[in-house]
């Protein structure tokens, strides 16, 4: 990790708790010192099986987990959290493999980063995560939609849930501001771009194929054909749009 001068344009919360589980223990030591002057408390677990106790066993507001871990890996320790706790998770992957990514979203990461991340992207990707568990706070541009309706989906903000045909649906944080972003701009293609920078608050610049990621799991769960799709078209070289049905 690349150390920077820390800024925040957010106000975070003082005192927010963040558990690193990683045995790279300068790593762990570069992440506390960049982070402790933002007011976040960073402890480190250095085991997959310590970590896994220690996230559930504590309060904590985000964990950031390596995936290569020197007795269970990161996956495994990332279901035991996710058995017990809805708390904001980013993974780390070394081995910068596909299949690792998909993975951990599959399981219910919130987002993941390369163990090249810089200190500002850690910064933009966590604030993302904590933003969307409300741990961070922010002054809105506009007042929230409370609700959005798109033929048979129905979006609702205030209780974070939706539904298609009245069957609820079961959604990740991130699968869920995806598909309300897209919702609010419905029959209008959004770059990858434009996605992200909803999603993270235009906080950080690299590409991230994670919306790809995200997209496909939420096309899955919404019974959409990539390739006859109902609701979520890919509209080549520019991005994605959410349609309503016509039926």
């Amino acid at each position: 990790m690349a150390p920077s001068a820390p800024t925040s344009a957010v106000k975070i919360r003082e005192g927010l708790r963040v558990l690193v589980i990683d045995d790279d223990e300068d790593l762990c030591e570069l992440t506390a010192d960049y982070l402790a002057p933002l007011g976040f408390r960073v402890e480190a677990a250095h085991t997959g099986e310590h970590g896994a106790e220690r996230a559930l066993n504590e309060s904590w507001h985000a964990v950031i987990l390596d995936v290569m871990l020197p007795d269970v890996d990161g996956f495994e320790v990332l279901r035991r959290i996710r058995a017990k706790s809805k708390v904001p998770v980013l993974m780390l992957t070394g081995r910068g493999e596909e299949v690792d990514r998909v993975v951990g979203l599959e399981l219910g990461a919130d987002d993941y980063l390369p163990k090249t991340f810089s200190s500002r992207e850690l910064l933009a990707r966590l604030r993302a995560a904590m933003r969307r568990a409300g741990w961070v706070e922010e002054s809105p541009v506009q007042p929230p939609m409370r609700e959005v309706i798109a033929g048979p989906l129905r979006i609702c903000s205030d209780t974070h849930t939706a539904t298609l045909d009245d069957k609820a649906l079961t959604l990740t944080r991130i699968e869920f501001d995806l598909l309300l972003t897209l919702a609010k701009g419905k029959g209008r293609v959004k770059s990858r771009d434009q996605i992200f920078d909803e999603l993270h608050g235009g906080e950080c610049e690299a590409f991230d194929r994670a919306i790809d990621m995200h997209i496909s799991s939420l096309r899955k769960k919404l019974g959409d054909d990539p390739k006859e799709p109902r609701f979520i078209r890919t509209v080549r070289g520019v991005g994605y749009m959410l349609t309503v049905p016509e039926d």
